[in-house]
């Protein structure tokens, strides 16, 4: 099943839907780091992202003239948040689902939603 979250830039995430905020884990020392280019075959361009030590969570950027598309896989690589960003407006739409093809479809759905 598929949920939808939205949030623009007059609202805070806190307003999505559905979704229970997580709470502030304890602080503690640790490094943040990024995620890394996934190996590409020869001759081709690497077109994802992976969390180094943890390549099932991964991350893709897709776009078209009007739109942002930003696909995240959650830790264990089973389900899918998907970012919608509408590139002259910055406004923002976030679905998740089991299937990246359908966290994309909704979020990008409720950008446009009139």
């Amino acid at each position: 099943m598929a949920r939808r979250a939205y949030a623009d830039r007059k609202k805070c995430s806190r307003e999505s839907d559905n979704i229970a905020m997580p709470s502030l884990p304890a602080r503690r020392r640790s490094r943040w780091t990024s995620f890394v280019a996934s190996e590409a075959a020869a001759g081709q361009i690497a077109r994802g992202l992976h969390e180094e030590a943890n390549p099932r969570h991964r991350l893709r950027v897709e776009h078209d003239d009007r739109t942002l598309l930003i696909h995240l896989a959650d830790e264990a690589g089973e389900g899918w948040t998907t970012i919608a960003v509408d590139r002259r407006s910055r406004r923002a739409a976030v679905a998740h689902g089991s299937r990246q093809k359908d966290s994309a479809r909704l979020a990008h759905e409720d950008l446009y939603r009139a």
